[in-house]
């Protein structure tokens, strides 16, 4: 597939799809942080936002697609991530969300065709220290790849600057799993790794609509598929966290559009 350059009547959805996502994902998020001591359980996270997103007349982007590779369509609206799960994490009524857990929360969303994606990652209740540095560090990072994902630009100098961001932090930055463009589909042209070179990869031009989402973890870069097709986990089951914004690139700084 090429880089899809979007047109202005895209980009004005874009930005109401991604409003309307960021209102959805805040909702589910403070639903963890003020609810986990009820024994809340993944399966009703995910009730939760596809209701929220189904009650403003949008589709949950994410139910019933088959991305390449995997033998079937995703069953859920969310994904839910717990400690030693990096992305993809299916919701369901065993998994209880538990006081110390960094839960991440991945989202998408079908507004008027168009699609958008936003992730963020918790700690639940009273955390260990590095798990709060992990989130923070996920955080950081996003910010990072954002502010170097200028028109004019290129793809390897968002991964250049979450890489050098996270380097003092000393964290493993996970190779086979990566940003992505998005908007028509959702995942699109380019690959966005959360690593790179400076002036290398596709050019940044305005109009494109990419999600950038470092995922990083406190041990090993080695990762694992559990056995749902779909769960990314850490080999040696360290702690890990994400974060993920969908923006715009324009001439000078890029639009975040998942945001309230």
């Amino acid at each position: 597939m090429s880089i899809l350059i979007k047109t202005p009547e895209e980009i004005q959805i874009l930005r109401e799809g991604g409003k309307r996502l960021a209102t959805v994902l805040e909702a589910v998020k403070k639903k963890v942080l003020k609810e986990w001591q009820n024994g809340l359980t993944t399966d009703e996270l995910d009730t939760y936002a596809a209701k929220l997103i189904h009650d403003m007349g949008d589709v949950p982007a994410f139910l019933h697609y088959q991305p390449e590779g995997a033998s079937i369509p995703y069953p859920r609206s969310l994904c839910v991530s717990i400690n030693h799960q990096i992305v993809h994490g299916i919701p369901n009524k065993k998994t209880i969300i538990k006081e110390g857990d960094i839960v991440s929360l991945d989202l998408g969303l079908k507004h008027k065709g168009l699609f958008t994606d936003h992730a963020v990652s918790v700690v639940v209740g009273k955390g260990a220290k590095r798990d709060y540095e992990l989130v923070d560090a996920a955080n950081g990072a996003l910010l990072a790849g954002i502010a170097a994902a200028c028109g004019g630009n290129r793809v390897g100098d968002i991964g250049y600057a979450i890489e050098q961001y996270l380097k003092p932090h000393k964290v493993a930055i996970y190779r086979e799993i990566s940003g992505h463009g998005v908007g028509r589909y959702i995942h699109e042209d380019p690959y966005i790794p959360n690593y790179g070179k400076r002036g290398s990869g596709a050019l940044l031009k305005p109009g494109m609509v990419v999600a950038i989402e470092p995922m990083i973890g406190a041990g090993s870069i080695k990762t694992v598929i559990e056995s749902d097709g779909y769960t990314i986990s850490t080999m040696d089951r360290s702690h890990a966290a994400h974060a993920e914004h969908t923006v715009l690139i324009t001439e000078g700084e890029a639009e975040i559009l998942t945001i309230i």
